[in-house]
């Protein structure tokens, strides 16, 4: 155990911000898996379900080439990260709405209250990757040294939602319609990027602006451990420039409209 963990007056304000963080991230997972019977189950269920409908759907209903085989696979390298971001973005939306008392009464940043439900979610889909490899094992996927880019994939997600996240948050406190409307957007963005299909099944012009959604180039980095085709570094290199530009317009906007936050909460 470090000295500063030992002597918490010695803290530096990261040791700090990193306990409060952890604090309320790991009260959020007992909360939402202590009123739960099945627990962590849930977390990966949804996720399952879907990609099982789709699965159904693609391959033994209309059997389009969508995809690659195994398509199980295919769609659960995607369908996983999405639901780290999907469930992160829609639940920005009460980061504050929710905890208001809390937000107002403590002296803790603020953007714990926005990076909390990032970690939260990410801590979810971390829980859920060995259910992405118990598939894999068992439709016999091929495994390429592209695999050691997943966790590039994580950070670069990590960096693209809580920037997002920040956006919102604060956006929704002043227009609380704008709640709604996220949860639209959401929708739309799930059949605008490549989940149930890859960059490569689309048109050929259609290629460069699906470069320019950022979740294109990230889940390209999750599937070209199993799918090397995937990968596509000039779809990379976009989601990372698009992901620390958001990052950045989402730390201005928390910080540019944070005290007006406090008074409308």
């Amino acid at each position: 155990m470090s000295y500063a963990e030992t002597h918490p007056l010695q803290r530096t304000p990261w040791h700090r911000y990193r306990h409060s963080l952890w604090l309320l991230t790991t009260r959020d997972l007992k909360v939402r898996y202590s009123t739960s019977a099945l627990g962590y189950v849930w977390s990966v269920l949804d996720p399952l379900v879907m990609a099982g409908i789709y699965w159904f759907v693609f391959t033994q209903v209309f059997q389009r080439p969508v995809g690659t085989e195994p398509y199980i696979v295919f769609l659960l390298s995607a369908l996983l990260p999405w639901m780290w971001f999907n469930g992160t973005v829609s639940d920005s939306t009460r980061a504050f709405l929710k905890d208001a008392k809390l937000v107002r009464s403590t002296k803790i940043p603020r953007t714990i209250w926005v990076n909390r439900i990032v970690l939260s979610k990410g801590i979810e889909f971390l829980l859920a990757i060995p259910v992405l490899v118990l598939f894999a094992v068992v439709f016999r996927a091929s495994v390429g040294w592209e695999l050691a880019l997943f966790p590039l994939a994580i950070l670069l997600q990590a960096i693209l939602t809580a920037g997002v996240a920040l956006i919102v948050a604060p956006l929704v406190v002043f227009f609380r319609d704008l709640e709604r409307a996220v949860k639209l957007v959401l929708r739309f963005l799930f059949y605008a990027s490549p989940i149930i299909y890859g960059v490569s099944n689309l048109p050929a012009e259609l290629h460069i602006w699906a470069a320019f959604n950022p979740l294109s180039g990230i889940f390209g980095l999750y599937r070209s451990g199993f799918f090397p085709d995937e990968l596509d570094w000039f779809n990379v290199a976009i989601s990372a420039v698009m992901s620390v530009a958001l990052l950045a317009i989402g730390l201005l906007v928390f910080r540019g409209s944070l005290r007006q936050v406090l008074k409308e909460i």
